[in-house]
């Protein structure tokens, strides 16, 4: 005889069908009405928000990108995509691109990695460490103007602290300002300094989550520390890994700030943002072929972040 097993309490209801054997369709009453009212009162005002500042910009940001068209100019000529194909054409583009990418890369896995160790560090009961979570993080919240002043006070070949320090020892600065190459490398520097604080208390967080008895088990099994770390923390923070990957890429693709303040001609520190950002405002004035430059940033934005959630999450283990 079997017996029928009673649905389970959490289990929604199902509707019984008509007699065309179809589920009818949900009535609106006076409770459903009022709790849609309810919702559109809450969430129109964002939506609003994020529809005026957000979108239309952005339409408008590529409707321009199809105008041959002058900083302040009252009119301007549409050309289609001839700023796209002026900019995929020309020498700089590839230079930028490069720039691009290697700046963010770099500043990426710098950061992470970097982070990592340092929330690794943070991680220790020993005296002292929320004065040294405090500190590490602190440059992260600071203006990035101010900082890349300070910094550039540093790394100034003329009158630098740096400068100073290397002419004791008598030798002499590097160019950082003046050669391309070494005018990456400070930027990316100065970046990672900067960014670090925010992957490592991410990261610092992620460690204090970990199951602890799953690690006393594995200490108990014989494992090591660097073998409890790389079978049992990596992939239990893979979510962690995840979410700063994300973040992480799309705010280095965005940098500015400290681009603008250590290198204001972009000396070798050209990314797309900042050549979209001298086109416009530099001496060109040339705002259609900015927006272009614009909208090749955003194409590739949203490629990378569709990838990621695409694949990457794949990988991820969530608990």
């Amino acid at each position: 005889m079997t017996r029928q097993l009673a649905p389970h309490p959490s289990a929604k209801p199902k509707r019984p069908p008509g007699q065309d054997g179809k589920v009818p369709k949900r009535r609106w009453t006076a409770r459903t009405r009022r709790d849609f009212l309810v919702f559109l009162a809450m969430a129109l005002p964002n939506l609003v928000l994020i529809a005026v500042f957000t979108y239309r910009p952005l339409l408008s940001n590529i409707y321009y990108s199809t105008l041959d068209w002058t900083l302040g100019s009252p009119t301007a000529t549409v050309v289609g995509l001839a700023n796209y194909a002026t900019f995929f054409n020309s020498n700089d583009a590839p230079k930028v691109l490069g720039t691009t990418a290697v700046f963010t890369l770099v500043t990426v896995g710098g950061s992470m990695i970097l982070g990592l160790l340092v929330a690794l560090a943070l991680n220790a009961k020993v005296r002292g460490t929320t004065f040294a979570r405090s500190a590490v993080f602190a440059p992260y919240v600071l203006s990035g103007v101010g900082v890349g002043l300070v910094w550039l006070f540093i790394f100034d070949p003329g009158y630098g602290v740096l400068a100073w320090l290397l002419r004791g020892f008598g030798q002499q600065s590097p160019q950082w300002i003046n050669d391309p190459q070494l005018s990456l490398v400070m930027v990316i520097l100065v970046y990672v300094w900067k960014n670090l604080g925010y992957c490592a208390v991410v990261y610092l967080a992620g460690l204090q989550s970990l199951p602890q008895e799953v690690m006393e088990a594995a200490s108990l099994d014989g494992a090591n520390g660097f073998r409890r770390f790389v079978s049992i923390s990596l992939p239990l923070l893979s979510p962690t890994t995840f979410f700063l990957l994300i973040t992480t890429m799309l705010s280095s693709l965005q940098a500015f700030d400290l681009i603008r303040i250590m290198t204001p001609l972009g000396t070798g520190t050209s990314t797309l943002i900042y050549e979209a950002y001298l086109q416009a405002f530099g001496a060109y004035n040339r705002a259609g072929y900015s927006a272009a430059i614009s909208v090749v940033l955003f194409a590739i934005l949203l490629v990378i972040t569709v990838l990621q959630l695409r694949f990457v999450e794949r990988k991820v283990h969530y608990s």
